[in-house]
């Protein structure tokens, strides 16, 4: 090789050497993504969806090599991993947070505590989308408020530059595939949820055009998802794959509550 061949690659070598030193010291960040089809409402019937299903009885299990049971929590707290999985034990009646668990090897995410530092939230707008209704943010914008209300410990604030936002609302014509909505969401290490994106459809891939219920209850169900919960084959919750109802189900609050009562991470 010649000299002059090597002056390149001795230029370059600083850079790589400052983006080693930079993936070295960056969090680790994992994202998820999570989406849903839309229904007919009167469609009510019991449908499974092809998803394996585990009761969180079986997750409660004392039997557990005692020696896995402690972690660290996201305070560097002892995490009594038994401990847990006895209250989801206690709390599992009426909620699907085994299917949850078992959708995610076990592991539970969620948001920080976000009363006093509300997470900030910026809604899009679709005017040049055929049959775009401007009432729909706001219909959104309460999507956010219902499951706020329910009385897990996280508020919403709604920005108007997206640059200042956690979580971002977007619009499309429609997907490619059979869904609605489409939830992308960003978790730290510690299975705390730091980031979201949203994107709603305004039709169906086959093109008919969603109203202002159906819109309401996919951002409902996405919603959803951006909170930490994912699918249940009961098709009586928002929270089923292909989404029947309109509004929340009390097993629909009763398992956002029971996870937000819950640390996140492993409780294997």
């Amino acid at each position: 090789m010649k000299r002059t061949d090597l002056i390149p690659v001795l230029l370059l070598m600083p850079v790589l050497g400052f983006i080693a030193v930079q993936a070295m010291h960056t969090p680790a960040i994992t994202a998820t993504s999570q989406a849903a089809s839309l229904a007919p409402a009167s469609r009510a019937h019991k449908h499974r969806a092809n998803r394996t299903t585990e009761s969180a009885a079986s997750i409660a299990d004392d039997n557990t090599d005692s020696d896995a049971t402690i972690d660290a929590d996201a305070d560097g707290k002892s995490r009594d991993v038994l401990d847990i999985r006895r209250r989801i034990q206690l709390g599992e009646n009426g909620t699907y947070i085994g299917e949850i668990l078992s959708e995610r090897d076990s592991a539970l995410a969620r948001w920080p505590e976000r009363l006093t530092t509300p997470v900030r939230v910026w809604v899009g707008s679709g005017p040049a989308i055929p049959g775009w209704d401007q009432s729909y943010p706001e219909r959104v914008r309460d999507a956010f408020d219902q499951w706020a209300n329910i009385g897990i410990p996280v508020k919403f604030t709604f920005v108007r530059d997206s640059t200042d936002a956690d979580v971002h609302v977007s619009w499309i014509d429609h997907f490619d595939s059979p869904i609605s909505g489409k939830t992308i969401w960003a978790r730290d290490g510690k299975w705390w949820i730091v980031t979201a994106n949203i994107t709603l459809a305004l039709h169906h891939n086959a093109g008919e055009l969603l109203d202002a219920k159906a819109v309401h209850a996919i951002a409902l169900h996405e919603v959803g998802h951006l909170l930490g919960l994912d699918h249940t084959v009961d098709t009586a919750n928002i929270m089923t794959a292909r989404v029947r109802v309109r509004d929340l189900s009390e097993a629909d609050r009763a398992t956002m509550k029971l996870l937000y009562s819950l640390p996140p991470g492993s409780v294997k």
